[in-house]
């Protein structure tokens, strides 16, 4: 049955198969080890095989939602419940295909399902990525639209011009959207996540427009529109990067609801040191030593610039997202060496973009790395063995996550997204 279930869900969703083919293997072993069950070695892989290729052939058909219901019927009472937690738990850890995250059926049957399997079905059959981004983009977008007001008597409306054309400029918002995963994976509130989450883009907007700037990278385009020092200047650029990581902590001290003041000053305290020379600009400076030494560049120093440059911000989303959710210092822990890993895997198909995509399809400038001759995974590993390592990232960073069940789904969705990006 978890092979005919594999067959099927091969034609819809990305299964972990190593571990449905481990829930199978573990049958043949029994059947070997114990012949008096009525089925030989050979008879029960012979029944698999043919449980693989009818789940196969059928995975595009309509009845196949019936036919997977047939292979998850009730089950008579177990003696004892915990011993399928784990089945449950790793089926439904990776229940979505990157980018196309909607379910390609509601699973509507007339069969019963025993309340376990029903679970199963729903977290894996009703999340749809997109959708998820984009409510949490809209909800980002207002709350960043009041926090910087277009005007405000008597100060120089020239610097809330330029911290709104970086600001406002669209994008993913897939910060923030940790911000509030994190948070809601482990019991708080987008409410509660939402200073956090907007604080977390606002100094990832800071460094856009400083990274920008001439005398570090140089460039023209950021999000499909001209960067701030191109319709601002350097000095107005330079200052309204300020204000935004000025602004981000005042925001998270003045507008965290509901949450312990001990939390909101964890939280201030790490964004502080990840934005720092320990952590962002640290990266920062990291890269630009490192420029024009191409290929010459060790694989440690960069994995220290990405994980440090691309690779902090990531981190501080998650990390404190799941801090103003009420996460224990184990869990933080947990969700660290998650947000590392991916924050890796991030930069790294950043690297490859942008040896891929043209500059229409990126939003900003293409090919810069090659042209200033920067150090990047394409150039010290090419392309596929890039991508089989952000692949291998992402990974073992959902693994990280397998103890919160369907709770983690978002985190999970994301986690993928991060490697099956466009842009």
């Amino acid at each position: 049955f978890s092979i005919f279930r594999f067959g099927i869900h091969r034609k819809h969703t990305m299964v972990h198969t190593s571990e449905l083919y481990g829930i199978d293997t573990t049958m043949l072993i029994d059947a070997r080890a114990n012949p008096s069950n009525g089925f030989t070695y050979a008879a029960m892989a012979a029944l698999v095989a043919v449980s693989m290729l009818a789940g196969s052939i059928l995975g595009n058909s309509d009845v196949a939602s019936n036919l997977f219901a047939l292979t998850h019927v009730r089950a008579p009472a177990v003696a004892n419940p915990a011993m399928i937690q784990p089945m449950y738990n790793s089926r439904q850890r990776s229940p979505v295909s990157p980018p196309k995250i909607a379910a390609p059926s509601k699973f509507d049957s007339p069969f019963s399902f025993s309340p376990l399997r029903a679970t199963a079905l729903q977290a894996e059959g009703s999340f749809d990525l997109k959708t998820y981004i984009t409510a949490k983009a809209e909800a980002v977008e207002k709350a960043l639209d009041k926090a910087v007001p277009a005007e405000k008597p008597p100060h120089p409306k020239i610097i809330f011009d330029a911290i709104r054309h970086s600001l406002l400029a669209g994008g993913k918002r897939l910060r923030p959207a940790l911000v509030i995963a994190a948070a809601e994976m482990v019991g708080g509130t987008q409410e509660q996540a939402m200073p956090t989450a907007c604080a977390l883009e606002m100094i990832h907007t800071m460094s856009l427009i400083h990274d920008d700037l001439p005398s570090m990278d140089n460039d023209d385009f950021r999000r499909g529109r001209p960067t701030c020092h191109k319709v601002y200047g350097e000095d107005i650029a330079i200052l309204a990067g300020d204000a935004l990581l000025a602004q981000s902590f005042a925001l998270i001290a003045e507008e965290t609801k509901g949450v312990p003041a001990d939390r909101i000053l964890k939280v201030i305290s790490n964004l502080g040191t990840l934005s720092g020379a320990e952590g962002l600009v640290g990266g920062q400076v990291m890269d630009m030593q490192s420029e024009g030494l191409g290929g010459n560049v060790e694989l440690a120093t960069l994995e220290y610039i990405h994980a440090h440059k691309t690779g902090a911000l990531l981190e501080a989303a998650v990390v404190n997202g799941a801090c103003v959710g009420g996460a224990s210092d184990e869990e933080l822990e947990v969700l660290k060496r998650f947000a590392q890993k991916i924050g890796l895997a991030f930069q790294i198909i950043d690297d490859v973009l942008d040896a891929t995509m043209s500059g229409e399809q990126l939003g900003k400038t293409a090919g810069k790395d090659e042209a200033v001759s920067k150090a990047t995974y394409v150039k010290l590993l090419g392309l596929e063995k890039s991508r089989e390592t952000a692949d291998t990232l992402i990974r073992e960073a959902k693994a990280e996550l397998d103890v919160y069940g369907e709770k983690a789904i978002p985190l999970l969705a994301l986690a993928d997204f991060i490697t099956s990006r466009q842009n």
